[in-house]
């Protein structure tokens, strides 16, 4: 098998607020949870001659990340796995808590970027879609489902309002040839949407696959809880979302954990219980990139991150929050995002 190029080179979105939010310490343990081309891991690295464990579920993302370990003198230690299994990954490392943990959700900018990975529609390519490089692929999905749960994958994991028109083109497509490329896919999607708007039609559908295949939302929760566990008192937790779904998922998280909830009506009275506060949020929203940084990256342009600090409260007697509450707490000052 021909060996595949090294990935280029790229600057991580928001890096500079990643790391003050951060503020990392000469003498701590920090955890990369989607280490990518190395950007976040370089930048905590040279903040402090501190010591940084990394993770990616790509195996070419670990593969190319040697010569970044390499960089840093025994400092940086990058484990191919998801960050749902941080919290016992470094415990073997003898990392029982860290400092700080940060989490660069969704996929990568090079992934997107090699055709033959089938993230994008922008260049023909298998319909693969898997970070991991196993197990099912977004080919083996929309040749097996039925018609109903591939509308509600596209639906819930995409947000396209014509989930079901989308699900009865690829039906009837695939009756004449599987759909293996994702030109092919996307042709198909486009049809059933149709033109217009400021985005192609079949974004929301391959954002879909995407998060379905790689069960995105899942290792997500269990990435929070798993670094709610794993920071020290005092730690920092810096996660940057880009799409809805995703920053939905972290604003209700930090905020529950946080004890913020919505004041309650007739049909929802305010909740009672003494759930410990493991996380104080600095300022109630998500920053967003400025400007300049959307000017040099336009992919930045969605990207929110949410800070928090660790609690010196106990979760291993902590009950489980209602995932379904979501409280809105108001913005403060500065460029937000609710």
């Amino acid at each position: 098998m021909t060996p595949r190029p090294p990935m280029a080179p790229h600057n991580p979105v928001m890096a500079a607020e990643v790391v003050a939010g951060l503020a990392p310490v000469d003498g701590g343990t920090y955890v990369d949870g989607t280490f990518g081309a190395g950007g976040y891991s370089e930048a905590i690295l040279q903040a402090a001659d501190c010591r940084l464990i990394a993770f990616d579920r790509d195996p070419d993302a670990v593969a190319a990340g040697a010569d970044v370990v390499a960089r840093h003198s025994g400092r940086l230690t990058l484990i191919q796995g998801c960050f749902s299994q941080m919290a016992e990954l470094a415990a073997e490392l003898g990392a029982e808590q860290v400092q700080g943990v940060t989490l660069d959700l969704g996929v990568s900018s090079m992934q997107l970027d090699q055709p033959e990975r089938g993230f994008s529609f922008a260049a023909d390519g298998p319909l693969d879609m898997r970070m991991s490089q196993s197990g099912e692929s977004a080919a083996d999905v929309v040749n097996s489902r039925e018609p109903d749960e591939l509308a509600d994958i596209i639906y819930q994991f995409g947000e396209e309002r014509r989930s079901r028109a989308v699900a009865r083109a690829i039906v009837r497509a695939r009756q004449t040839a599987p759909i293996e490329r994702t030109a092919a896919l996307a042709q198909i999607v486009a049809k059933a949407v149709g033109g217009g708007g400021r985005i192609h039609p079949a974004t929301r559908t391959f954002q879909a696959l995407r998060i379905y295949v790689n069960g995105e939302l899942d290792e997500l929760r269990l990435g929070l809880e798993a670094a709610e566990g794993l920071l020290a008192a005092g730690g920092w937790l810096a996660v940057v979302s880009f799409h809805s779904l995703e920053d939905r998922e972290v604003k209700q998280f930090l905020s529950l954990r946080a004890g913020l909830r919505p004041q309650g009506s007739r049909h929802r009275p305010p909740s009672n219980d003494n759930r410990a506060i493991t996380f104080r949020l600095p300022r109630r929203g998500a920053l967003k990139p400025g400007g300049v940084e959307i000017s040099a990256n336009p992919r930045a342009r969605s990207a929110r991150l949410r800070v928090a600090q660790r609690t010196d409260a106990d979760v291993s007697t902590d009950p489980r929050p209602d995932s379904r509450t979501d409280p809105r707490p108001d913005s403060p000052i500065g460029e937000v995002a609710a």
